[in-house]
């Protein structure tokens, strides 16, 4: 059952994390006319000589794309933090890079140095890059098997909210003004610090107490606060088979990870997942979204009322999702989000194409954002990161955890940089390259994902253990992981034409 601590951990965790990835992500939209203007005053309050407009634009661009980039580094750093500092003390740490970023911002203007804006958005992307992936591996580690998947979807709503507080607070009646913008990229130090206060009371997360701590005490007792009864013993004993299980490997390097034949379509699994989820073109949906609403009629002042509603729509649908995702599972989640995603970009080429002949086209675009946006919020953008907790056990999982959110990064960086110049030379043909790889990603999950609701970490091993051509040997002593059979190395079929 959800008991009080388990929901208050999850909450705390996602909303001093995950809710300020999503309010970053957006939260420089809003006001970029009024910090372009900063940037090119302080430039001639400097130099005497206005800001080239190429100059500006690169300076902007720079100011977008550091949030990206320093997730990506800040996914460098997952596995050795949280196996040194473990999942909770990762995060407390974590919370300083979001302070000392939100100080940064803040006083830019007084400061009048639009230099250290761009350094603040390298600074809160490391903050993100931890954040994305610490978060999920957290709560996956501290949920009961039957809660995991929806427990796993909160950090994704929290992230969705944060996107919609940003494009409210970014209002230009409330901070989207010339001088309400400071305010507005400071206030991202609030929930961290909130977090700093109260999460040092809750439990760490049992398994790395047990696992890669080896106190069983410890472990029993954070397990017994966050199940709300004495009688662990039965999640306590498949931990230490998973344990015993492990003994042999050690902790896994990212090297040894990607070399290891035993974990190779969990690998090739999560890299598909996560370059489809970015790659799928969400963040092209959202940049086109305000250019489609005005061609469709909507008055330009209006339309960041318009994209307010589009957030709402975000969160609401990914609200849903935590409710679903265990009645009905991942795989279906993950094909029917990949599917509408698909469909609606297929939809959204034609529709734009046509809009300037047909009247009504335009109101079918609407339709295809809003659509795809449901797909994206109930499959392809929380799914994934539940999906790494689960496919992986505990000594691969932060490695997997780095994999994984380095694609993630790197996939959002990409699109981020390309997708101008794709819009520029494909026009609303580039939604068929969206569509393509949602295509591309729905084939992969029929074929390759297990469905992994309700199951232990054990048993979602045995089945990728089954699809990886390796035998667990599977003994009442001892549980020995991922023993080829003797002899059969000759006779397991190698994965040509699968490569890494």
């Amino acid at each position: 059952k959800m008991t009080l601590l388990l929901a208050l951990v999850a909450l705390v965790s996602a909303f001093g994390s995950s809710f300020q990835y999503g309010y970053n992500v957006s939260v420089i939209n809003s006001p970029a006319p009024y910090m372009q203007d900063f940037y090119n005053r302080t430039y001639f309050n400097r130099t005497g000589v206005p800001m080239d407009s190429g100059f500006q634009t690169f300076l902007w661009s720079l100011t977008v794309s550091m949030f990206p980039l320093g997730g990506l580094f800040g996914s460098l750093i997952v596995w050795p933090m949280v196996n040194n500092c473990g999942r909770k003390g990762t995060l407390l740490i974590n919370n300083l890079l979001s302070i000392v970023a939100a100080v940064l911002m803040g006083t830019s203007e007084l400061a009048k140095t639009f230099e250290v804006i761009i350094l603040a958005r390298v600074i809160m992307g490391m903050y993100a890059g931890l954040a994305s992936n610490v978060v999920p591996m957290f709560l996956g580690e501290i949920s009961p098997k039957n809660l995991r998947g929806a427990i796993g979807v909160v950090p994704q709503l929290f992230i969705t909210i944060g996107i919609l507080v940003a494009q409210i607070f970014g209002l230009n009646s409330i901070l989207g003004t010339d001088e309400g913008w400071p305010i507005l990229l400071g206030l991202t130090g609030i929930p961290s610090l909130i977090q700093l206060l109260t999460l040092p009371f809750f439990p760490e997360s049992p398994r790395y107490l047990l696992i890669q701590k080896g106190n069983e005490e410890q472990a029993r007792k954070a397990l017994q606060r966050l199940r709300g009864w004495d009688d662990v013993d039965d999640e306590i004993e498949e931990m230490r088979q998973e344990d015993r299980s492990e003994k042999e490997e050690g902790q896994f390097s990212v090297l040894s990870l990607c070399t290891y034949r035993g974990l190779r379509w969990q690998l090739i699994s999560i890299i598909v997942m996560m370059m489809g989820q970015q790659l799928s073109g969400v963040n092209g949906v959202f940049y086109y979204a305000d250019r489609i609403f005005e061609s469709a009629g909507v008055d330009a002042n209006n339309v960041q009322y318009v994209t307010v509603s589009i957030g709402a729509v975000n969160v609401v649908m990914t609200l849903l999702a935590v409710f679903i995702v265990e009645s009905l599972g991942r795989r279906i989640l993950l094909l029917a989000g990949f599917g509408l995603c698909c469909v609606s970009c297929a939809v959204l080429t034609l529709a734009l194409n046509l809009q300037t002949t047909v009247s009504w086209m335009s109101y079918l675009s609407i339709v295809c954002v809003i659509v795809y946006i449901i797909g994206h919020a109930i499959g392809a953008s929380p799914i994934p990161f539940v999906m790494i907790t689960e496919m992986f056990l505990q000594s691969s999982r932060p490695a997997a955890f780095m994999v994984g959110g380095s694609v993630h990064w790197i996939c959002n960086f990409t699109v981020g940089l390309v997708f101008l110049y794709m819009e520029a030379g494909l026009g609303p043909y580039c939604f068929l390259i969206f569509c393509a790889i949602c295509l591309v990603t729905i084939v992969y999950i029929f074929f390759i994902v297990p469905e992994t609701k309700n199951k232990t970490f054990m048993e979602i091993n045995k089945i990728m253990a089954k699809r990886n051509k390796v035998e667990i040997q599977d003994d009442k002593e001892e549980l020995k992981d991922f023993q080829t059979v003797p002899g059969s190395q000759t006779r397991q079929k190698e994965f040509s034409g699968v490569e890494l």
